[in-house]
């Protein structure tokens, strides 16, 4: 290729001093068809393939390579076809006798044409994208997966992060909630990957047909759904970056907390103390811009959205209900009744007919019972046997006091004693452990030893007075008048029997 002084010298002499091409190419020892090409261009316009390269070892096998590339887009990526791998099957399976070299240079040229081109975006104010992520955390000394959910805001970069234990559909919902709390209103669009959480299938057509859960979350707070193409990330490529921001800022190295409460006030901070940087290109803060989202969001609306899975279920002869492989107990007056069953991110809540029939902690356990003990003594109370027995008992944490409440009224009362000791444990449905625990300890001091005793101690407790154990608060009652046995008493006995 001539250097550019050759092309101006060149050009200079024939164009302006009205030099020959002969005579110019006889000056500047170049050929005539180079003069008329430093003519034609005023800079070398360098090589140029005038026809397709031929390629007499390689060209019958460019199919085979075509078709194997092909297959390669179905497999694992790692266990693709390297262009090593494809010129040693050409050798062996097809009596290819070329150079790797050559097989290496058409394996490049398909996959360069195989690359996606992108079209630059341009992002409003007013619409966000949502997503989740993993990360290893470490909650009450037990290291775990946390799935958390982002909600990025493409036109400020504003963000919010909050973790879960899964990524489950109540925690898809208590996201949204908590995102539209933090930034202060509703965005006009959110668009989602093709999670199953939200779409429940997608039509020969491509049409979303939205989950039931999701589509009771857009009709509380009215915004407008958009998904990307199945297994497309980049159609939603600001909140896939913030998902490795938040892994790589917010998580690393990786969280301590005591719970999940702790860690995610921790992350919210995070992204409040992010709104005042600045990204690159952009001008003003994240704050700065966050602020016309806000002009453009809608308003939250009133009432209240439960973010959480409901599933009907009924009621076992245990008093249990099953969610998510877990058992959770009922109060026994609710045995085989149809229920409704509230899975939130922390907790389980039962109601049956609109009446809230038990709250539960949540379990991600599998197999877990979890049960309230105060569920079963109303049944054991009639089934006195089973208190030693009962499943929802074992392990419960009462105070010692209890326990030498049960054996004086077992030693006193012998089997009355032991339905004495169930009602005692009853008063805790009505009044709170302290109280009962208490009153326990005062009757055990006073030698008081029964329920009438204990829930009279803890009437009188709840109701701040001095506990009163004698007839003389109850005038209504009928007095028994109780004396000294005399001799005289059973003579008349005697003459009575005798007439």
């Amino acid at each position: 290729m001539k250097d550019m002084d050759v092309y101006e010298s060149v050009r200079r002499f024939v164009m302006i001093e009205g030099g020959s091409r002969r005579a110019a190419a006889r000056l500047f020892g170049i050929d005539r068809k180079t003069v008329d090409k430093c003519l034609a261009f005023s800079a070398p316009p360098g090589y140029r393939l005038g026809e397709p390269r031929r390629r007499p070892k390689i060209g019958p096998y460019l199919g085979v390579i075509e078709a194997i590339l092909a297959a390669d887009v179905d497999a694992p990526v790692k266990q693709r076809h390297t262009a090593k791998r494809i010129w040693e099957r050409l050798r062996d399976e097809h009596g290819f006798t070329g150079s790797y070299e050559r097989v290496k240079e058409v394996v490049r040229e398909h996959l360069r044409r195989r690359k996606e081109a992108f079209v630059p975006l341009a992002h409003p104010p007013g619409h966000a994208q949502v997503d989740f992520g993993e990360a290893h955390v470490i909650i009450a000394g037990v290291r775990c997966k946390a799935h958390f959910f982002c909600m990025d805001l493409p036109h400020s970069d504003a963000c919010f992060v909050k973790a879960y234990p899964a990524e489950t559909t109540e925690a898809f919902l208590d996201g949204h909630v908590s995102a539209f709390a933090f930034f202060g209103g509703v965005p006009r669009s959110i668009l989602y990957d093709n999670t199953k959480i939200a779409v429940a299938r997608i039509t020969g057509a491509g049409e979303r047909v939205p989950t039931l859960a999701f589509t009771g979350l857009k009709s509380h707070f009215l915004f407008e759904s958009r998904f990307g193409r199945p297994g497309k990330g980049n159609d939603k490529g600001k909140v896939e970056g913030l998902v490795k921001f938040a892994r790589r800022n917010f998580m690393t190295p990786i969280q301590e907390a005591s719970s999940f409460e702790e860690l995610n006030a921790r992350l919210a901070e995070h992204c409040r103390r992010r709104q005042s940087d600045s990204v690159a290109g952009a001008k003003e803060t994240i704050g700065a811009r966050m602020a016309a989202d806000q002009a453009a969001f809608r308003s939250i609306p009133a009432g209240l959205f439960e973010p959480c899975d409901k599933r009907p279920g009924r009621v076992s002869s245990t008093s249990v209900v099953r969610y998510r492989s877990n058992d959770y107990s009922v109060p026994t007056r609710f045995a085989h009744c149809e229920v409704m069953v509230k899975g939130f991110v922390d907790r389980v809540v039962i109601t049956c007919q609109g009446e809230i029939a038990a709250d539960h902690p949540r379990s991600y356990e599998s197999g877990d019972f979890v049960a309230n003990p105060l569920h079963y003594l109303a049944l054991i109370e009639q089934k006195p046997g089973a208190l030693d027995q009962a499943k929802a008992l074992q392990g419960w944490d009462l105070p010692a006091c209890f326990t030498d409440m049960r054996r004086l009224m077992e030693a006193r009362m012998k089997t009355k004693g032991r339905r004495e000791y169930i009602q005692v444990l009853r008063l805790l449905e009505i009044f709170q452990a302290p109280i009962v625990a208490a009153a326990v300890e005062d009757a055990i001091r006073l030698n008081v030893i029964s329920f009438d005793a204990v829930k009279q101690l803890a009437v009188a407790k709840v109701e701040k007075r001095a506990p009163a154990l004698s007839l003389e608060q109850y005038p209504f009652l009928p007095r028994a008048d109780v004396r000294t046995t005399r001799a005289s008493d059973y003579m008349a006995l005697i003459n009575r029997s005798a007439a």
